[in-house]
């Protein structure tokens, strides 16, 4: 069984070599010839220990005591999983990990546990840097020097939005430091460095490559990870990932593991995020975030063909906080952002890491689609609230009765909404817009994930009362030659555009 799991005092991964191709055109008298070189692998450094007893100094080992709730199970408590893994398509992954693997020496009969992590040194004053996973719940933090020299620890801030953390130890001397690098120039192939306390065994150094850049993994609004197959394994997270300049370019944070062993997918914050975070974790002991105010979903090929985007891209407002920057900025439910301050939107991450890091109070220039046009608008910042309500995803498809009218171009049976339907799909009073009562099994709404009791309140950006409006601007996309509707619905409180295909007798 797989499951991807934090690097902290519980953790593995692995490493092989980098491969590149190159392909060069040219042509011979009129007729243009393509040559193909043969690939060829970079090849290694001669080796790295200038490196490593450049950079190993500045690497700590933290130990953490935590303080376990009363009547929690050994081995398993509210702060064993990290809170940004506590849901998502990994969860039940990680409760069964660590349930199952929490080491039984680390418990204490005095209501304490044990854990062992890295981190390190960004400031010869003092300042070191760890995940949050690491020193979440702690009761007592310790840092231990490459020469054995153990210190306490004050925690300054942490953030677990993106699993980071910032400690202060003194010495009354300076300590050695290692400086960010720039990850967003870092490509996959490139060499990379990790050094961390594996295990508890201090100073360890792995080498491998950037397997891949930009991964989602479920850990949040923020996923923008650094997959890399250097041996990352228990008790690295909160370590560095070094290029081949020495400059930290991630922090080590978790691993893909079918069990619970190294397979070689790991896992590093980009350090262009941690530095941007650390920096105000350091000043402020906590993050200020933008805010817009906005849910926002893809752009999938049927919404952009429904909507007139010459192709997906952007990120959709599937609904509009009242009283937000968005909403006083005039941002519509149904609009597409495709750039956010100058910055193009290729996926949703790239609008949330722009307005996270945006500044309050600042102003930004959108750049919106809106029926079936471009328009600009602009915004202020607000502040972003310390819990962001987290958009719920599909449910599954269902089936119920079947009265009503039958739309067979979209395979719905839609119903009016009246006290009959209500009681029927449990919908309250203030609720608008026409009810779906049937759906195709093999409708492309059926796909979707739409069924019965969904609401549809608006068509194509209008507003609709009965299933006549629906019928109609069906009607009307077909006669615009579109292949799909855009209906806005609503379930649970949650409003989405789907975009449905119009089938074809």
């Amino acid at each position: 069984m797989e499951a991807l799991v934090v690097a902290s005092n519980l953790r593995p991964a692995r490493r092989k070599g980098v491969l590149s191709a190159l392909l060069v055109a040219g042509a011979v008298a009129a007729a243009p010839v393509v040559t193909a070189l043969p690939a060829f692998a970079r090849p290694a450094p001669d080796g790295f220990g200038d490196l490593i007893e450049q950079v190993s100094p500045a690497v700590v080992q933290i130990s953490v005591k935590q303080v376990m709730p009363t009547g929690a199970p050994a081995g398993m408590d509210e702060h064993s999983v990290p809170e940004q893994f506590r849901e998502g398509p990994f969860k039940d992954f990680f409760e069964r990990f660590f349930k199952d693997r929490a080491p039984q020496e680390f418990q204490s009969p005095h209501g304490t546990r044990a854990a062992i992590g890295s981190g390190f040194i960004i400031d010869k004053s003092g300042i070191v840097v760890t995940n949050n996973h690491v020193v979440g719940g702690a009761k007592e933090i310790t840092v231990t020097l490459k020469d054995g020299s153990e210190l306490p620890a004050k925690l300054l801030g942490t953030d677990e939005k993106t699993d980071l953390a910032v400690l202060r130890i003194e010495t009354g001397a300076d300590l050695p430091a290692v400086a960010w690098g720039d990850s967003d120039k870092a490509r996959v192939g490139d060499w990379v460095l990790a050094v961390g306390n594996p295990f508890g065994l201090g100073g360890t150094a792995t080498v491998g490559i950037i397997s891949a850049r930009g991964r989602e993994i479920g850990a949040g609004p923020y996923d923008d990870f650094i997959q890399v197959d250097a041996p990352i394994n228990s008790g690295n997270s909160g370590g560095p990932l070094f290029d081949q300049n020495g400059k930290v370019i991630g922090v080590n944070t978790a691993i893909y593991t079918p069990n619970g062993g190294s397979v070689g997918i790991g896992f590093a914050i980009p350090g262009d995020l941690a530095q941007h975070v650390v920096a105000q974790l350091q000043e402020n002991g906590s993050v200020k975030r933008g805010w817009l105010g906005v849910r926002i979903q893809p752009v999938t090929p049927e919404i952009a063909e429904s909507l007139g985007l010459d192709k997906p891209e952007g990120a959709m407002v599937a609904s509009v906080n009242t009283g937000s920057p968005a909403e006083k900025a005039g941002l519509h439910q149904g609009d597409v952002i495709l750039s956010f301050a100058g910055e193009k939107i290729e996926h949703l991450r790239d609008l949330t890491r722009a307005a996270a890091d945006a500044e309050v109070g600042s102003n930004a220039r959108l750049d919106v689609w809106r029926g079936e046009k471009a328009m600009t608008l602009d915004v202020r910042m607000g502040e972003a609230p310390r819990q962001l309500a987290s958009a719920t995803g599909d449910d599954n498809s269902g089936n119920s009765g079947n009265d009503g009218i039958e739309l067979n171009s979209l395979g719905l049976v839609l119903a009016n909404l009246d006290d009959q339907t209500r009681a029927r799909y449990g919908l309250d009073d203030t609720m608008k817009g026409v009810v779906i009562a049937g759906v195709a099994s093999n409708s492309d709404a059926a796909d979707k994930g739409l069924r019965p009791g969904d609401l549809i309140t608006r068509i194509n950006q209008k507003t609709v009362a009965t299933p006549t409006d629906i019928t109609q601007a069906v009607e009307q996309a077909e006669q615009a030659k579109r292949k799909a509707v855009l209906l806005l619905v609503e379930r649970q409180g949650e409003e989405r555009f789907v975009a449905v295909e119009i089938a074809h007798a």
